[in-house]
């Protein structure tokens, strides 16, 4: 055997062959590759229920045990991304890689970056980026749905996380489920501009929390409103001009006129 045969066979059954292996798993679509692509979503939702419940579980003494725990099977991930990666550089500069490496830095040093614990909830952003969750939900009768599920967990991403920066900077350390359940209630109320005022934010920064809050939760409720109320569409690009999305019973293309032929499965 020659030495670039060598090479050639070292690489397949080495690093290179690891790498093509973790290429298929995370971008093909054979059995065992959903499988895997699967796997890793549950593992997400629950690591972001972590995230969620960590201001209830700061104080308990297993708490870093998890923590670190977390951050380990953050870091594998991230690293098995990257070497499935064609393009690894372009890969690394991905913002749901860059929020990975922050959150993965503040698992490492919770103590340090506490006050930023509560952006890790934008995990549930990068987590609704996926498109194997919108590419399953489109071979389903609830493929109209996919809008409305979109904005609902913008929505919710939105309102985990302002609840944990308002718990974080405007409650007393130690409030526990009570502060949390409070600082989730304020931001609602908020958000939903119904401003009972019983709970208000102290200071200039309350009240541009407070601003800054309804200004953004209102516009993320409208844009939820509309993917509920306004008419179904359906992920069907056309083969002419390739438009993505179009009204459930359409003939023809609205931008080039193109007849489609859009499978009805709705019995």
């Amino acid at each position: 055997m020659t030495d670039d045969r060598r090479a050639t066979a070292v690489d397949e059954s080495g690093l290179g062959g690891l790498c093509t292996r973790l290429r298929q798993l995370y971008f093909g679509r054979s059995a065992a590759a959903l499988r895997f692509q699967y796997t890793i979503i549950i593992v997400d939702l629950l690591i972001i229920a972590f995230f969620i419940a960590t201001p209830l579980l700061r104080d308990r003494p297993t708490f870093l045990w998890i923590d670190y725990t977390v951050a380990l099977i953050v870091a594998v991930e991230i690293l098995a991304r990257m070497l499935a990666a064609t393009n690894r550089w372009r890969a690394l500069r991905q913002p749901g890689t860059i929020l990975d490496l922050f959150i993965l830095a503040t698992l490492l040093a919770p103590q340090w970056l506490e006050n930023f614990g509560f952006l890790r909830i934008l995990r549930l952003w990068s987590f609704a980026q996926r498109g194997l969750l919108w590419e399953q939900l489109r071979k389903t009768r609830y493929r109209a749905w996919e809008d409305v599920a979109r904005a609902l967990l913008n929505l919710a991403t939105f309102l985990f996380v302002v609840t944990g920066f308002v718990y974080t900077f405007f409650f007393n350390e130690g409030s526990g489920v009570a502060g949390y359940v409070d600082a989730l209630y304020f931001t609602v109320a908020t958000v939903t501009t119904t401003g009972f005022g019983d709970i208000v934010l102290p200071g200039t920064w309350g009240k541009l929390t407070s601003i800054v809050t309804m200004i953004v939760g209102i516009s993320l409720f409208v844009r939820l409103a509309q993917a509920i109320f306004r008419p179904a569409k359906v992920f069907f690009p056309c083969p002419q001009c390739a438009l993505q999305r179009h009204d459930v019973d359409a003939v023809h293309c609205k931008a080039c006129g193109h007849m489609l032929k859009i499978p009805d499965d709705s019995d």
